[in-house]
C-alpha cells in the first residue's frame, strides 16, 4: 500500500492529485491523509473531492473516507476501462486542476476516454485558465506522444461556475522524453481573449489591446484572437491566455481572469506580465507547465530534459512525491539563471 502524508513538502492539492494517479497507473492501494492540511480550508474541497471520484469511476476504485472536508482517503483502484464517464464538480471549483487529476489516468485506459466534466470554473482563481492547458499544457504533452484534447462547451467563473468542457484521450502508456535542452529563437506570440456576455463593454478587446501594447512596449509583437462568448447566460466573466512558441519547439504561456472590479486593462498587463517574465529568462518551459509534467516525466522512457527560471514549491513536491511513488531519479542543478531539470534513463514498467 502507498501511504502518502498530505502535509509534506506544499501541504497542497498536487500531493492528492498526482497520489490517486500514480496510484491508479501503478494499480496499487492508496491511502492518504493529512489532505490539504496547510490550507486555510483543509480536506477534500468539491473540485478535490470529484476528481476522487472520477479517478475512481475511470478505475473501478473503490474508496473511503470520499467526502467534503475529509483529510483521509483509502483509495483502492481496478482496471482502467475508459469509455465515457462524467464529472459533476457543482460550485466553481477548477474543472482543469480536475483535468490534471485523471489525464495522465487516461493515457493507460484500455480503449479511448471520453471525459464530461460540467457545472465547475473554467477560468478560476489559483488554477490554470481552460485555454492555458488547451494551448500550451495538450501541446507539450503531445511532444511525449499524448493525444488529447479539449472542447469548451461553456465558460464557467467565480461565483457561480457553470463551465462545462469535454476532454477526450487516447490512450499511449508509452509515453516518450521531453527534451526541450534550448530555448530558440522566437517564430510567434499568440493569445486569445475570452469574454462571457460582456461584449457591450468590450472586454475582450481591451484585454488584449493592454496585453498587445505592453508587449509592443518591451519590444514583443503579438497576434491575440478575440472570442465573444455567449455560452454562459448564468456567469460573466473573461480571461486571457498568452503563449509564445520558438523554434526548438519551446511553449511559454501565461494568464491572467478578469475579476469583479478588475479592470480589462488590467487582466491584459497581468498575463503580459506574466509572459514576459519567462520571455526574460528564456526558460524551456514555463513556471506552471515545469510542475504539471513531472509525473509524466516520471512514467516516460528515456532521459528528460527541461530548463525553468525558478524553483517554486509545487515544482520541489512533484519531484519528491514522483520519486518517492515511481522509484525513480531526478537531478535538479543551477545553470546561469536558470533551473536545469532532468530525469536519468530509467523509467517506470508498468503495472503489468
Amino acid at each position: 500500500m502507498l501511504e502518502v502524508d498530505g502535509s509534506e513538502r506544499s501541504g497542497s492539492g498536487t500531493i492528492l492529485r498526482i497520489s490517486v494517479a500514480l496510484a491508479v497507473i501503478l494499480k496499487e492501494e492508496l491511502h492518504i491523509y493529512n489532505i490539504r492540511k496547510r490550507r486555510s480550508s483543509p480536506g477534500l474541497r468539491p473540485q478535490h473531492l470529484e476528481a476522487v471520484l472520477t479517478a475512481a469511476r475511470l478505475s473501478g476504485a473503490e474508496v473511503k473516507g470520499a467526502e467534503l472536508g475529509s483529510e483521509e482517503i483509502w483509495f483502492n483502484p481496478g482496471n482502467i476501462k475508459g469509455g465515457e464517464v462524467k464529472a459533476e464538480i457543482g460550485t466553481a471549483g477548477s474543472i482543469p486542476m480536475l483535468i490534471l487529476t485523471v489525464l495522465p489516468i487516461c493515457l493507460y485506459a484500455k480503449r479511448n476516454v471520453s471525459l464530461n466534466v460540467i457545472k465547475g470554473g473554467t477560468d478560476v482563481r489559483h488554477a490554470p485558465t481552460i485555454n492555458y492547458l488547451k494551448q500550451i499544457l495538450l501541446p507539450t504533452l503531445g511532444k511525449m506522444g499524448v493525444e488529447a484534447s479539449l472542447r469548451i462547451e461553456a465558460y464557467g467563473y467565480y461565483p457561480k461556475g457553470m463551465g462545462e468542457v469535454h476532454l477526450q484521450v487516447d490512450p499511449s502508456s508509452k509515453l516518450k522524453s521531453l527534451r526541450l535542452p534550448e530555448f530558440g529563437e522566437i517564430k510567434e506570440i499568440r493569445g486569445l481573449s475570452v469574454c462571457t456576455f460582456l461584449k457591450d463593454r468590450r472586454v475582450a478587446e481591451r484585454q488584449a489591446e493592454a496585453a498587445e501594447r505592453h508587449l509592443r512596449a518591451r519590444g514583443f509583437e503579438s497576434e491575440i484572437d478575440i472570442l465573444y462568448d455567449t455560452s454562459n447566460p448564468l456567469q460573466k466573466g473573461s480571461s486571457l491566455v498568452l503563449w509564445v512558441e520558438t523554434d526548438t519547439g519551446v511553449i511559454l504561456g501565461g494568464d491572467a481572469i478578469g475579476e469583479l472590479r478588475k479592470p480589462s486593462e488590467v487582466v491584459g498587463r497581468e498575463a503580459a506580465e506574466n509572459l514576459l517574465e519567462e520571455l526574460k529568462a528564456r526558460p524551456t518551459v514555463d513556471i506552471h507547465i515545469a510542475d504539471m509534467v513531472i509525473p509524466y516525466i516520471g512514467l516516460a522512457e528515456g532521459k528528460s530534459i527541461y530548463t525553468v527560471r525558478e524553483l517554486t514549491e509545487h515544482l520541489d513536491t512533484n519531484i519528491w512525491l514522483t520519486e518517492k511513488i515511481l522509484g525513480v531519479q531526478f537531478n535538479v542543478e543551477k545553470v546561469g539563471h536558470l533551473y536545469r531539470v532532468e530525469k536519468g534513463r530509467g523509467h517506470f514498467m508498468g503495472n503489468g
